[in-house]
C-alpha cells in the first residue's frame, strides 16, 4: 500500500474529513496520512482507541513515536495523558491500550535503526519563553531530524526553512499556510527546499513539527 509516498511533493491532509478505517484489533481505528507498506509499514497515522480497547503485545523493529492528542494512552511503561510525546526506539516492545479511550498521532519505521533513546515528555512543560508570540519546545534532536512543539499566540507566525523537509500537525487551533487553512489534527508535509510560514488564527494554535527527516524516507525492512 502507498499513500502520499512521493516525498518530493507537498501534501495537505484535512484529517477530520477522512473516514476512520478499522485496524486488525477490534476497537482501534485509524486515519492514514502517509504509508509505504501493508500492516508492517513506514506510516504516519492518527489512531483512535475505543474505551477498553488494547493491542496485543508487540515490538517495534523500526521504532515508534507518538503524541497523545486526547484521553490517556496506557501500556506497561505508564499512563500518558494528552500532551505527552513518546519515543519508543527500535527493539522496544509494549502492550498498548486505553481504559477510557484516546487518540494518538503516531509515526512508525522512521527511526535510525541504531537509536536506543526511549523517553516521554510533557510537551508544555518543555516550552521556552515566547519570542514574537511563539513559544517552542525542542523535544528531540539528532543527526537526522529535529522535533518541536510550538504554541502560537493569535496572529503569530511560525517559520522554517529547514533542510530535509518539513512536517506539521495542528494539535489545536487554526493556522494558514500559503492560503490554505489548517485546523485541528490537519497535517502538512513539505519537501526539501520548500519554506514554511504558518500564521495562527484568532485563538492561537498548538503545533507539532519535524524537520530534516524526509532525506531518510524509506520502506521498512521486514
Amino acid at each position: 500500500m502507498e499513500i502520499n509516498a512521493d516525498f518530493s511533493k507537498p501534501v495537505v491532509m484535512h484529517s477530520e474529513q477522512l473516514e476512520w478505517q478499522p485496524s486488525p484489533m477490534k476497537g482501534v481505528e485509524r486515519r492514514m496520512l502517509d504509508r509505504i507498506g501493508g500492516e508492517v509499514a513506514r506510516a504516519t497515522t492518527i489512531v483512535r482507541y475505543a474505551p477498553g480497547s488494547h493491542f496485543s503485545a508487540h515490538s517495534h523493529a523500526g521504532g515508534e513515536e507518538f503524541i497523545v492528542l486526547d484521553g490517556v494512552f496506557q501500556d506497561e511503561h505508564g499512563d500518558f495523558p494528552a500532551g505527552t510525546y513518546v519515543r519508543n526506539p527500535p527493539t522496544t516492545s509494549h502492550t498498548p491500550g486505553s481504559d477510557q479511550g484516546c487518540t494518538i498521532f503516531v509515526k512508525l519505521w522512521q527511526f535510525d535503526l541504531v537509536d536506543r533513546a526511549q523517553f516521554s515528555k510533557n510537551m508544555e512543560a518543555e516550552l521556552d519563553a515566547p519570542v514574537d508570540g511563539v513559544a517552542t519546545a525542542r523535544l528531540h534532536e539528532d543527526d537526522r531530524e529535529i522535533v518541536t512543539y510550538s504554541q502560537l499566540e493569535a496572529g503569530a507566525t511560525l517559520t522554517s526553512g529547514a533542510r530535509g523537509g518539513i512536517e506539521l500537525l495542528v494539535i489545536n487551533g487554526v493556522v494558514t499556510v500559503d492560503g490554505v487553512v489548517l485546523g485541528k489534527h490537519d497535517w502538512l508535509r513539505l519537501p526539501e527546499g520548500q519554506r514554511l510560514s504558518a500564521r495562527a488564527g484568532g485563538d492561537g494554535a498548538k503545533l507539532w513539527m519535524k524537520t530534516g527527516h524526509l532525506r531518510f524516507a524509506r520502506a521498512p525492512s521486514v
